[in-house]
């Protein structure tokens, strides 16, 4: 997608602090983190929402969830608990439309109301 963010900086063309890279998924640190540790996992193939990716490329699906726990592994945040979330659709906060996965850590995600 020519117009897409994600697709370009998985071309290269817009810089990130990429922090996890394979044949099929790129992660990169949040502009704007909500939480101390705020990633977001692609693939690199473009699809706009979750929903696409199930019908156009549901093996993707799998290859990020697998490249989160590979990443959680490495970086310790399974041993410190983490979340993963992902917004499909304007109205559920969803800005860039291209399939993508918040990993968030912190000390405090799940301590709700303290």
């Amino acid at each position: 997608m020519i117009d897409c963010i994600f697709c370009k900086i998985v071309n290269g063309k817009i810089p990130a602090e990429i922090v996890f890279e394979n044949d099929h998924v790129m992660a990169f640190r949040d502009i704007q983190p909500q939480a101390r540790e705020h990633f977001l996992f692609i693939h690199k193939a473009h699809q706009a929402d979750l929903v696409e990716m199930v019908h156009e490329n549901p093996e993707g699906v799998l290859q990020i969830m697998k490249a989160i726990g590979e990443f959680s592994k490495k970086t310790k945040m399974k041993e410190n608990g983490f979340r993963v979330v992902t917004n499909i659709g304007r109205s559920a906060g969803q800005s860039v439309f291209h399939t993508h996965f918040h990993v968030l850590s912190d000390n405090h995600l799940g301590r709700f109301g303290k």
